[in-house]
């Protein structure tokens, strides 16, 4: 399984589009601000719309083709599923805890997400 994901910031100003093969690991990864880049200068931790995939393969190729889209295209996408653009976090198991926990992994193994793309 993998997912392909919009997220957004509180005012639904920016959005950032991703691919991972655990989404409540990543969604959390974002609400932590693990990875210093986009997301954390931004403040992108809300959850807006995801799919999933049965191939990563699969994931990228819609990540490259929602990228490509207009901004006006991927509110719409969005709002057919999530109108108000709610977090959609709770959804799927991502809590304060969990948050807390994966915030405490990466303090104390010191394990980098950067290297990584998932």
């Amino acid at each position: 399984m993998a997912y392909v994901y919009l997220m957004s910031n509180t005012h639904n100003t920016v959005l950032y589009i991703g691919v991972t093969n655990d989404l409540t690991r990543r969604v959390a990864e974002h609400k932590a601000k693990i990875q210093k880049g986009f997301t954390e200068k931004y403040n992108v931790d809300k959850l807006v719309y995801f799919e999933s995939t049965n191939a990563m393969i699969d994931a990228i190729t819609r990540e490259k083709q929602l990228k490509n889209w207009k901004r006006a295209w991927k509110n719409d996408l969005i709002e057919t599923t999530n109108p108000n653009w709610l977090d959609l976090a709770d959804s799927i198991g991502v809590t304060q805890e969990y948050i807390d926990a994966v915030k405490t992994h990466y303090a104390s193994y010191g394990t980098n997400p950067a290297s990584r793309r998932t």
